[in-house]
């Protein structure tokens, strides 16, 4: 078949590039009002290897993505290409030299079929240049043969999974023969089994001669798929070095500048009275019969793998989607919680896994961000709002939380995702609440981050703040959780005391 001549030939070019500089990037700046995010940056791709890019939240690794995806222009440097020097004019020109990136936010169209979605405007014609829906169809099952993915071409997108989408997301990168593939965060929303199977395509594509470009924050996945990695700090190029010539805690000096010695830094704080009880508490289908107690100082972590229900549970409590049944007592008085609103009434505060979709409003400034949830407490008097006493508490949970943005009418898009995170924890400190529940509060964030927010959790736990913290992380469940609640497929298997706790047993209770 003409598809199969055609990617045979594009496999044989790869391949005898293999191990040749497929891509460089020099002294490339770009500025921003206000900001400088790249200082003569540089680097290295060579064809048939996987180069990790590391660095903390507002290093800097998006900007340069976005420059050789075409998206942005740099201000001074230069990007070449097969040793060519390159000017990319925009996403499909970049596409068109063979650079392809997949953004960490999927960017398929929901209510297209898988097929459309890979070929949109390379669609093949047959008879009176009507698109020939067999042929495409056929087209992307030879793709899917070549990379191992099992996916019907002819269903609707929006039928998919989330790790079904990311390997549509590859396959129409892979689809435009590219010498250069960026993936962005592409394991943030899979399963272990489904990293697996990423891992086994990028190997794949890796021994054809493609060059990939692979942005992660999770250590364990540089050490067992990347040849070698670079790391940028403060919109600098620190060094590039072979991921086995180096250990976890040299990546995270070269990271952060600095040592961190502790990343889970819990203390031991007096724990009060019972601040919140859950008994029997049920969405039918969702979960069932939750039954647990958080008291004042104390942090539960919750544990489970992804579809356990701990989110649902989550927002239940918080009046999202509420319980169909079962009680809630607060401070011993059984309330009901039927929306968001009733939840702030009594004191509780709501950090979303998505910060994105659910939580961010992401056309907005900082300053409106941060101060949504405060505005219909004491700072309206008379119908008009205390804007002087809301701008001067945000400053000030600006400085304590030490979020990175030149001021706070700054649109809250352009930070990093970790000060977008550090924003939406200071929405809600701002409400002073009694009842903390964090769902994956350092998801997608960098190791300093991730340490400044650990520290924050055990200091608010310390001022008597009972905490309920969700995450997929078992070294942070167990790092800082005084107890941990597992959970499989909706039903509370277990909860460990913080002294009994390991990974083994909280493997054994989540996949029962």
């Amino acid at each position: 078949m003409q598809g199969n001549a055609k990617l045979a030939a594009a496999i044989h070019r790869h391949k005898q590039r293999m191990g040749e500089e497929v891509l460089a990037v020099e002294g490339v700046r770009k500025e921003f009002p206000g900001v400088v995010a790249l200082d003569d940056v540089q680097l290295k791709v060579r064809a048939g290897t996987v180069h990790a890019l590391m660095g903390e939240n507002g290093a800097g690794k998006s900007t340069l993505m976005k420059i050789i995806a075409g998206i942005y222009t740099p201000d001074r440097g230069t990007v070449r290409l097969r040793g060519e020097e390159v000017t990319l004019k925009g996403p499909l020109d970049a596409l068109e030299q063979g650079i392809a990136m997949i953004h960490q936010e999927l960017n398929l169209m929901p209510f297209m079929t898988v097929a459309e979605n890979i070929w949109i405007r390379r669609e093949p014609k047959g008879a009176f240049g009507l698109i020939d829906h067999a042929k495409m169809s056929r087209m992307t099952r030879e793709l899917f043969d070549r990379l191992k993915i099992r996916i019907d071409p002819d269903v609707e997108v929006r039928t998919l999974t989330v790790a079904a989408r990311q390997m549509v997301e590859i396959a129409k990168a892979v689809s435009y023969d590219s010498d250069v593939l960026i993936m962005d965060e592409p394991t943030s929303a899979l399963t272990e089994t489904e990293v697996a199977h990423l891992f086994d395509i990028i190997r794949g594509l890796r021994e054809q001669g493609i060059g990939i470009v692979y942005i992660t924050h999770k250590m364990n996945e540089l050490f067992e798929i990347a040849d070698e990695f670079s790391v940028f700090r403060d919109g600098k190029y620190i060094g590039t070095h072979a991921s086995t010539d180096v250990t976890r805690d040299d990546i995270i000096r070269m990271m952060v500048g600095r040592e961190i010695t502790n990343m889970f830094p819990k203390e031991t704080v007096p724990i009060g009275d019972t601040v919140l009880e859950v008994r029997d508490l049920t969405l039918p289908g969702v979960f069932e019969g939750m039954n647990f107690t958080v008291r004042a100082g104390e942090i539960l972590g919750f544990a489970g793998l992804v579809g356990s229900g701990r989110s649902n549970v989550a927002e239940a409590l918080f009046g999202v989607t509420p319980a169909a049944s079962g009680t809630i007592r607060i401070r011993g008085q059984e309330v009901s919680i039927r929306s968001p609103v009733d939840a702030m009434r009594h004191g509780m505060a709501f950090l979303t896994e998505d910060r994105k979709d659910t939580g961010c409003f992401l056309s907005l400034e900082v300053l409106e961000n941060m101060q949504m949830a405060v505005l219909q407490e004491a700072h309206v008097k008379m119908g008009f709002v205390d804007q002087a006493g809301v701008n001067k508490r945000c400053e000030e949970m600006k400085a304590a939380l030490r979020i990175k943005t030149p001021t706070l009418y700054e649109r809250i898009e352009n930070l990093s995702g970790g000060n977008q995170q550090k924003v939406l924890i200071a929405r809600w400190l701002l409400t002073k609440p009694k009842i903390l529940i964090l769902d994956e509060p350092t998801r997608g964030i960098d190791v300093g981050a991730k340490a400044e927010i650990h520290r924050l959790i055990s200091k608010l736990a310390g001022e008597g703040v009972a905490v309920v913290m969700i995450s997929s992380e078992l070294p942070e469940v167990l790092g800082m959780s005084d107890r941990i609640l597992v959970m499989h497929e909706g039903h509370q298997t277990g909860i460990l005391d913080r002294a009994e706790a390991n990974q083994v047993k909280i493997m054994e209770l989540a996949a029962r």
